[in-house]
Protein backbone atom coordinates (compact mmCIF):
# COMPACT_ATOMS: atom_id res chain seq x y z
CA UNK A 1 0.00 0.00 0.00
CA UNK A 2 1.35 3.42 -1.09
CA UNK A 3 1.49 6.53 1.40
CA UNK A 4 -1.43 8.73 -0.70
CA UNK A 5 -3.66 5.02 -0.44
CA UNK A 6 -2.84 4.63 3.39
CA UNK A 7 -6.22 6.65 4.95
CA UNK A 8 -5.34 6.14 8.41
CA UNK A 9 -3.14 9.38 8.90
CA UNK A 10 -3.81 12.29 7.50
CA UNK A 11 -2.23 14.34 4.90
CA UNK A 12 0.23 17.14 5.88
CA UNK A 13 -0.73 20.05 4.04
CA UNK A 14 2.23 21.51 2.66
CA UNK A 15 3.49 25.03 3.84
CA UNK A 16 4.83 27.94 2.55
CA UNK A 17 8.58 28.75 3.70
CA UNK A 18 7.51 31.46 5.96
CA UNK A 19 8.66 31.43 9.69
CA UNK A 20 7.99 34.28 12.03
CA UNK A 21 8.73 34.63 15.73
CA UNK A 22 5.39 34.98 17.40
CA UNK A 23 6.70 37.07 20.29
CA UNK A 24 8.30 39.66 18.16
CA UNK A 25 5.53 40.51 16.00
CA UNK A 26 3.27 40.43 19.22
CA UNK A 27 5.39 42.71 20.43
CA UNK A 28 4.91 45.08 17.04
CA UNK A 29 1.33 44.84 17.35
CA UNK A 30 1.41 45.82 20.60
CA UNK A 31 3.33 48.87 19.39
CA UNK A 32 0.92 49.62 16.68
CA UNK A 33 -2.17 49.45 18.98
CA UNK A 34 -0.92 51.55 21.77
CA UNK A 35 -0.16 54.14 18.46
CA UNK A 36 -3.33 53.99 16.70
CA UNK A 37 -5.23 54.19 20.48
CA UNK A 38 -3.87 57.48 21.06
CA UNK A 39 -5.44 61.00 20.97
CA UNK A 40 -2.74 62.13 19.23
CA UNK A 41 -3.01 59.41 16.26
CA UNK A 42 -6.64 60.55 15.89
CA UNK A 43 -5.57 64.32 16.26
CA UNK A 44 -3.31 63.73 13.09
CA UNK A 45 -5.27 61.15 10.81
CA UNK A 46 -7.91 63.91 11.42
CA UNK A 47 -5.78 66.87 9.82
CA UNK A 48 -4.52 64.48 7.29
CA UNK A 49 -7.72 63.73 5.92
CA UNK A 50 -9.33 67.17 6.55
CA UNK A 51 -6.11 68.56 4.21
CA UNK A 52 -6.60 65.82 1.70
CA UNK A 53 -10.60 67.06 1.15
CA UNK A 54 -9.25 70.79 1.30
CA UNK A 55 -6.34 70.38 -1.46
CA UNK A 56 -8.78 67.89 -3.48
CA UNK A 57 -11.55 70.91 -3.52
CA UNK A 58 -8.76 73.87 -4.34
CA UNK A 59 -7.71 71.45 -7.46
CA UNK A 60 -11.62 70.88 -8.30
CA UNK A 61 -12.52 67.75 -6.65
CA UNK A 62 -10.68 64.49 -7.94
CA UNK A 63 -12.96 61.05 -7.90
CA UNK A 64 -9.67 59.39 -8.09
CA UNK A 65 -7.82 61.21 -5.48
CA UNK A 66 -11.19 60.66 -3.28
CA UNK A 67 -10.62 56.89 -4.19
CA UNK A 68 -6.84 56.69 -2.98
CA UNK A 69 -7.89 57.95 0.50
CA UNK A 70 -10.81 55.42 0.72
CA UNK A 71 -7.93 53.33 0.40
CA UNK A 72 -5.59 54.25 2.52
CA UNK A 73 -8.37 54.64 5.18
CA UNK A 74 -9.48 50.96 4.24
CA UNK A 75 -6.35 49.65 4.31
CA UNK A 76 -5.36 51.21 7.64
CA UNK A 77 -8.86 49.72 9.07
CA UNK A 78 -7.69 46.14 7.52
CA UNK A 79 -4.47 45.91 9.00
CA UNK A 80 -5.84 47.88 12.60
CA UNK A 81 -7.78 45.76 13.73
CA UNK A 82 -6.16 42.72 13.77
CA UNK A 83 -2.97 44.25 15.12
CA UNK A 84 -5.38 45.53 17.73
CA UNK A 85 -6.64 41.83 18.50
CA UNK A 86 -3.54 40.81 18.91
CA UNK A 87 -2.39 43.06 21.13
CA UNK A 88 -5.68 42.27 23.40
CA UNK A 89 -5.15 38.53 23.35
CA UNK A 90 -1.82 39.05 24.53
CA UNK A 91 -2.74 41.38 27.07
CA UNK A 92 -5.31 38.96 28.11
CA UNK A 93 -3.07 36.48 28.26
CA UNK A 94 -0.72 38.39 30.48
CA UNK A 95 -3.78 39.73 32.81
CA UNK A 96 -4.68 36.01 33.18
CA UNK A 97 -1.12 35.00 34.20
CA UNK A 98 -0.86 37.75 36.83
CA UNK A 99 -3.85 36.82 38.98
CA UNK A 100 -2.42 33.21 38.33
CA UNK A 101 0.30 34.49 40.27
CA UNK A 102 -1.83 36.47 42.85
CA UNK A 103 -3.82 34.02 43.61
CA UNK A 104 -0.76 31.56 44.27
CA UNK A 105 0.70 34.00 46.23
CA UNK A 106 -2.36 34.95 48.36
CA UNK A 107 -2.73 31.30 48.79
CA UNK A 108 0.95 30.79 50.36
CA UNK A 109 0.57 34.12 52.77
CA UNK A 110 -2.77 32.47 53.95
CA UNK A 111 -0.79 29.53 54.64
CA UNK A 112 1.79 30.85 56.56
CA UNK A 113 -0.26 33.54 58.64
CA UNK A 114 -2.23 30.29 59.72
CA UNK A 115 1.41 28.49 60.56
CA UNK A 116 2.22 31.83 62.36
CA UNK A 117 -1.20 31.82 64.14
CA UNK A 118 -1.04 28.57 65.15
CA UNK A 119 2.39 29.01 66.36
CA UNK A 120 1.63 32.06 68.54
CA UNK A 121 -1.02 29.82 70.06
CA UNK A 122 1.32 27.14 70.84
CA UNK A 123 3.82 29.60 72.26
CA UNK A 124 0.86 31.03 74.13
CA UNK A 125 -0.47 27.60 75.53
CA UNK A 126 3.38 26.84 76.39
CA UNK A 127 3.74 30.15 78.62
CA UNK A 128 0.47 29.19 80.31
CA UNK A 129 2.52 26.55 81.95
CA UNK A 130 4.91 28.65 82.84
CA UNK A 131 5.40 30.09 86.35
CA UNK A 132 5.44 33.56 87.25
CA UNK A 133 7.11 35.63 89.44
CA UNK A 134 4.52 35.75 92.42
CA UNK A 135 3.89 31.60 92.19
CA UNK A 136 7.90 31.92 92.56
CA UNK A 137 7.40 34.20 95.19
CA UNK A 138 4.94 31.75 97.03
CA UNK A 139 6.88 28.75 96.80
CA UNK A 140 9.85 30.58 98.80
CA UNK A 141 8.07 31.97 101.00
CA UNK A 142 7.43 28.09 101.60
CA UNK A 143 10.89 26.65 101.49
CA UNK A 144 11.71 29.21 103.82
CA UNK A 145 8.98 28.94 106.35
CA UNK A 146 9.87 24.58 106.03
CA UNK A 147 13.56 25.20 106.75
CA UNK A 148 13.13 27.74 109.61
CA UNK A 149 10.62 24.94 111.46
CA UNK A 150 13.17 22.25 110.34
CA UNK A 151 15.78 24.01 111.68
CA UNK A 152 13.92 25.24 114.78
CA UNK A 153 12.98 20.92 115.19
CA UNK A 154 16.97 20.27 114.77
CA UNK A 155 17.45 23.00 117.43
CA UNK A 156 14.96 21.36 119.68
CA UNK A 157 16.45 17.80 119.42
CA UNK A 158 19.83 19.40 119.71
CA UNK A 159 18.87 20.95 123.11
CA UNK A 160 16.84 17.66 124.40
CA UNK A 161 20.00 15.39 123.40
CA UNK A 162 22.53 17.56 125.36
CA UNK A 163 20.05 16.78 128.36
CA UNK A 164 19.57 13.13 128.29
CA UNK A 165 23.48 12.21 129.04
Amino acid sequence: MKRRDDLTTPRQGRRLGVHYDPDAFGQFSESIARTIGTARFLVWQSAFIALWILGNNIRQFDGEQLQLLTLLLSLQAAYAAPLILLAQNRQETRDRMTTDNDRKTAERTQADTEFLAREIVSVRLALADVPNSSDLEDQLDRLTTAIERMTARLDELEVQSQKEP
